[in-house]
């Protein structure tokens, strides 16, 4: 079940799953961005509260899923941003308004776990996309964006190209002062060909729907994993062995792996891992993409289709269906 692409006219709700809306500062730029293109921005109801936990209630953000979802003058939900509770929201969900009301709902990192159960749920496809967040960002945006509208505002398929730069700097404390390094770009770690279902994100948030009823299926995946800087290799690598142990697993056609923040895991490091588990090194991955928590990153479809041609001296990655 797809949602319609955006188009002129829409209107874009920004909730709070996770962290509140009030830690985001000035939103002058992400606003601009968006008129731009024709679409107008509200916030919902609860979005700017937060507690000790620097969130709203579980009540709270979950009558302002709801009602994102039945409002039928709101065509694009995007998360605020991310945080570490959404998993809290899980059990209160209404499925069945979703599933009655599908239309574009994005954000990445924490958001993983309701983009991947969402779709687990309903058969909506989600987004992992920018955090309304990310639309603040004035240098070096340029990539994100370009991708965000591949995806999102148009239903031709399109190949991920290497962004030519990258940064892992703290772009939101000082905006002007920004270090971007020249794109190494991708490499093979397995050859070969597959085709599947999108599946994945933030791999330890992912982790956390393993043994439940909102993960979903893994059989004829194509995996996107990433991780952030707060887990380093050992939890990792853990989290990838727990991932083999899952059912349906040695279903999974392929992996991509998203470029991991500065000293997080080394390539050498993560090869040797996989080429000493059975079932990683039997299908092919390909590694340092364009997504994560570093910037620039791509928007891709969780439940959507890929195709991934892993070979030794180049590699080709394609959204099909989104």
């Amino acid at each position: 079940m797809k949602p319609e692409k955006i188009k002129q006219g829409d209107n874009l709700r920004v909730i709070a799953p996770s962290n509140s809306l009030a830690i985001i500062g000035n939103r002058e730029v992400a606003n601009e961005r968006f008129k731009d293109v024709g679409v107008s921005v509200s916030y919902s109801k609860n979005s700017e509260k937060q507690d000790e936990f620097i969130s709203s209630s579980i009540k709270e953000r979950i009558e302002d899923i709801h009602n994102a979802f039945k409002d039928k003058d709101i065509q694009i939900i995007l998360s605020a941003i991310g945080g570490y509770n959404s998993n809290e929201l899980l059990p209160y969900i209404d499925w069945n308004l979703i599933k009655e009301n599908p239309k574009i709902f994005g954000g990445f990192s924490d958001i993983t776990i309701l983009l991947n159960a969402i779709y687990a749920k309903t058969g909506l496809i989600t987004y992992h996309a920018p955090h309304y967040s990310s639309f603040t960002e004035k240098q070096g945006f340029d990539y994100t964006w370009e991708y965000f509208k591949k995806c999102l505002f148009f239903e031709e398929e399109f190949e991920i190209h290497n962004s030519e730069t990258w940064s892992n700097d703290v772009w939101w404390m000082d905006q002007e002062k920004r270090n971007f390094l020249k794109n190494k770009g991708r490499y093979t770690i397995n050859h070969g060909e597959a085709e599947g279902t999108i599946l994945g994100g933030h791999l330890g948030t992912f982790a956390l729907l393993f043994g439940t009823d909102y993960l979903p299926s893994l059989k004829n995946s194509i995996l996107f994993l990433e991780s952030d800087s707060e887990s380093n290799e050992n939890e990792i690598f853990r989290l990838l062995e727990s991932l083999t142990q899952q059912k349906y697993f040695e279903e999974v056609k392929g992996i991509l792996f998203g470029r991991f923040e500065k000293d997080t895991v080394s390539k050498e490091k993560l090869i040797k891992f996989i080429n000493k588990n059975e079932k990683l090194k039997k299908i092919p991955i390909i590694a340092d993409l364009d997504f994560g928590h570093t910037e620039p990153f791509f928007t891709f479809p969780i439940g959507g289709k890929a195709k991934m041609i892993a070979s030794k001296d180049s590699s080709k990655i394609i959204i099909k269906e989104h």
